[in-house]
């Protein structure tokens, strides 16, 4: 009987501590799903793929997004497969050549991004760029830096900076003393756990009085547009000691209309006409000549999207391609991998399609926004990407009208884009009508697939009757039978769909089951899609790399 009167006597306790259990418990989940992360979906690292040497630094950051889509810096936990990284992301490299993954976990919601480092050879050379300069006194010069492998590999480095004459940011901004004379400025980087330095010098004067403007350079010097094509115009100074500088001027035309910030739009008549760049507060002036010549075969419009990574020379390859097409490039969105930054873009995707930059009407993509605000892609393409921060605009092509739209903003209805397509639409006086952007609405790939939140923009192409929607995102090249937003055969009214993501990053070779107006897919082939576009006609041609034989090519009529 004792041993039964100890059991009645607990049964309560151990109600009571379940009930507290189950405050705790309930005052946990109360704190999940209120907490300063309790609005984040999705967690992203930034970078998310890089390339670097044996044993150096990079610096990592978390970004959660969340449902609205704007995106913040969170705390999380980090691990790397190989290396070392601590707790505010600062990463060293492993000195072992090899691919390995950075990871990010965030606690409260539970979620994991993932990111890759590529690890080259050894560091053998650093570059100091520029390798040498002139600067006034208490002038400033960016510098930057790159590193080279044994093998010739192109990495990024962290250098430390010294410098004598003046004084350097750790970023590499040099501010020059007053004491005339030359200097050096010297970036330095630890190579391995050894402690084996590499190290490379600039040498820059500081002039004993600032040198004075003394010429206006406006380039091209000449060009030959289409009928309603644009060409980039930009100027700089020379000054009288030889140095190139930025310089602010007006600009005025003939023959076409002009921006402020030197985009050129050719007319409709064919003849030769004159671009003029003024100083600003000055009298010096350059001029350039411009020719309109009318193509009776149409206008040929040319690009991809996915295209440069500093880790492969694809883009290399497509953009050979470009060299012998003339027309306007497209590009259909993740122009530089991995996070659209300035540098990736000056020293990934410049040297490659960048040489076509002053034909390029861009398309921004998911990679070019890794970089806040997609700050790299809008600083590097100016006013070429229409206006900054927007990343939607349109242009006329001959006879067909043109819209570059973007899918890293919103698509729904009723949102400023979809609103602003419209209005454009309405204003179109063009019977032909082509639109492009980096997501697709329909592809039989299974990475990424059919994107919903873009039939908006689709739902108001086919209202007013477009012909052709461009996308990539899908690194492959897909060509669809004209359609209707929600997918049903349409050969009457519907828009055709190529996707082309094989501007050059890499393959994906993914497709599922076929959507049922998808006419062709490739995934294992590099190369640009060709479009001409003519007076109420179009025709397509898929151009594959060098050694590559997969093509397509067909024919259409406006609606």
């Amino acid at each position: 009987m004792a041993r039964r009167s100890m059991s009645l006597r607990r049964a309560p306790l151990r109600r009571d501590a379940l009930f507290i259990a189950a405050l705790l418990l309930a005052a946990c989940t109360v704190a999940d799903q209120t907490g300063p992360n309790s609005d984040i979906t999705e967690l992203q690292i930034v970078p998310n793929s890089v390339a670097t040497a044996a044993s150096q630094s990079v610096e990592f950051k978390a970004v959660g997004r969340s449902a609205s889509g704007g995106t913040r810096a969170v705390q999380v936990s980090w691990s790397a497969t190989g290396g070392t990284i601590d707790g505010n992301g600062a990463y060293v490299a492993d000195s072992t050549v090899g691919d390995y993954e950075i990871t990010a976990t965030l606690e409260s919601p539970h979620l994991t991004a993932h990111a890759q480092v590529r690890v080259r050879g050894s560091l053998k050379q650093l570059v100091l760029l520029p390798g040498i300069a002139t600067v006034a006194p208490s002038g400033q010069i960016q510098f930057s830096n790159y590193g080279l492998t044994a093998n010739g590999d192109s990495v990024a480095v962290s250098p430390t900076y010294s410098a004598t004459g003046g004084s350097i940011s750790s970023s590499g901004m040099f501010t020059a003393g007053q004491t005339a004379g030359t200097f050096r400025v010297i970036a330095t980087t630890v190579t391995n756990k050894s402690g084996n330095i590499v190290s490379d010098t600039s040498p820059i004067t500081i002039s004993g009085t600032a040198p004075t403007l003394a010429q206006l350079v406006l380039t091209p010097a000449t060009v030959t547009l289409n009928p309603g094509a644009t060409q980039q115009f930009a100027t700089y100074g020379t000054m009288s000691n030889g140095d190139s500088v930025a310089v602010t001027v007006g600009y005025n035309a003939t023959g076409g209309a002009i921006t402020s910030a030197g985009l050129y739009t050719a007319g409709q008549t064919a003849g030769t006409f004159r671009v003029i760049a003024t100083e600003s507060g000055g009298s010096l002036a350059d001029t350039s000549s411009v020719t309109v010549a009318v193509s009776s075969g149409g206008m040929v419009f040319v690009g991809a999207g996915d295209i440069s990574d500093c880790g492969n020379n694809n883009d290399e390859a497509t953009a050979t391609l470009l060299d012998g097409i003339a027309g306007t490039v497209y590009t259909l969105g993740d122009n530089v991998y991995s996070s659209g930054t300035a540098t990736e873009f000056s020293q990934c995707y410049d040297p490659t399609w960048g040489r076509h930059k002053a034909r390029t009407k861009p398309a921004p993509g998911n990679h070019d926004y890794n970089t806040s605000g997609a700050s790299g892609y809008y600083g590097y393409f100016g006013a070429l990407a229409g206006p900054s921060g927007r990343g939607y605009y349109s242009f006329d092509l001959g006879d067909w009208h043109i819209i570059s739209l973007n899918s890293e903003v919103s698509m729904s209805v009723g949102s400023a884009q979809e609103t602003w397509l419209r209005a454009d639409l309405v204003a179109s006086t063009k019977q032909c009508t082509l639109a492009y952007w980096h997501k697709p609405r329909f592809s039989s790939g299974t990475n990424h697939g059919s994107l919903s939140s873009a039939q908006p923009l689709w739902q108001a192409l086919y209202d007013f009757h477009a012909e052709i929607v461009l996308n990539g995102h899908e690194h492959n090249y897909e060509r669809f039978a004209p359609q209707t937003p929600t997918g049903a055969a349409d050969a009457a009214n519907g828009i055709r769909e190529f996707v082309a993501g094989t501007g050059g990053e890499s393959h994906y070779n993914d497709e599922g089951t076929a959507l049922p107006n998808s006419e062709l897919f490739n995934g294992t082939t590099f190369g640009v899609l060709k479009l001409t576009l003519g007076a109420g006609t179009y025709s397509w041609q898929f151009i594959p790399v060098a050694g590559q034989s997969f093509t397509d090519s067909g024919s259409g009529t406006c609606h």
